[in-house]
């Protein structure tokens, strides 16, 4: 048995997978998400998200593929998941794996050349906007920064070639602090804070809706849901765990609501793991 037959729903509604769907506009991830989408219209270059772990900044990245849907005939868009590279010549290997361009070359200058190539085809002959999503930023060393700086060097009179999106934990900014040219190149820049205590209520009856929940009484009680901020502090992955946990509670329990007693029991036993 699962709470989406127990509750009638259609989705499970505390997954920590980055469904946009799922996706909660806060005040503050709705102006990063507006800011990040006309940056890349305006093909400013590059823009910066900085957050704490579970502040929600990979599901943010795929909100934003989202918004760009059915324009696929004027937006190229490449990821990079995880930057964990050895040497500037493996992260631009991978880059130009990840441009589709080939076939492979035997110095940095060939791929570095190569990839000018490619971004003066896309933008400036087919009239299209390459952007490059970077997630988990804080993996990027000094050299591989030291590439993208060199590849926002390629622009037209008008804009720049190619928009990259990084989105990292805090531990890039004193990264890329110390590269003065790379911080000069940051049009749009933003730090995701977790949500305030009303937010994080308005969050889990988003997500119960999200799935497909349509009573009007909620499962999760005001004093419930101040518990969950209590304990989580405003952070989104940190909800959506505790959330499925009560969730499961209740299933087991024959339970019909959330309470701060159900809340309590849970983080008790997640205390154990600390």
């Amino acid at each position: 048995m699962s709470c989406l037959s127990v509750f009638q729903l259609e989705k499970e509604p505390f997954s920590t997978s980055p469904d946009p769907e799922f996706f909660y506009r806060s005040n503050e991830h709705y102006a990063a998400l507006n800011r990040l989408e006309i940056a890349i219209r305006l093909k400013r270059g590059l823009s910066v998200i900085l957050g704490d772990v579970g502040t929600g900044k990979t599901t943010l990245s795929r909100a934003l593929l989202q918004s760009f849907y059915g324009e696929e005939e004027n937006y190229i868009f490449h990821m990079v998941l995880s930057p964990s590279f050895k040497s500037e010549y493996q992260f631009l290997t991978h880059l130009t794996k990840t441009f589709g361009i080939s076939p492979f070359f035997r110095s940095t200058i060939d791929h570095r050349e190569a990839i000018e190539k490619y971004l003066f085809r896309k933008c400036v002959q087919e009239k299209k906007t390459v952007v490059l999503l970077i997630d988990e930023g804080q993996k990027l060393m000094q050299p591989h920064l030291e590439v993208l700086r060199t590849l926002l060097n390629y622009e037209t009179n008008q804009y720049k070639m190619l928009q990259l999106v990084i989105l990292g934990q805090m531990e890039l900014l004193p990264r890329i602090k110390r590269i003065k040219n790379f911080m000069d190149r940051i049009s749009m820049r933003y730090i995701l804070n977790p949500l305030d205590e009303y937010e994080t209520g308005q969050l889990i009856e988003f997500r119960l809706k999200q799935a497909g929940y349509k009573e009007e009484k909620s499962i999760f009680s005001y004093e419930a849901i101040r518990k969950i901020y209590e304990y989580t502090q405003g952070y989104p992955r940190q909800i959506s765990l505790i959330c499925h946990n009560a969730m499961e509670h209740l299933i087991m329990n024959d339970g019909e609501s959330v309470t701060a007693e159900v809340i309590e029991s849970i983080i008790s036993k997640e205390k154990v793991w600390e």
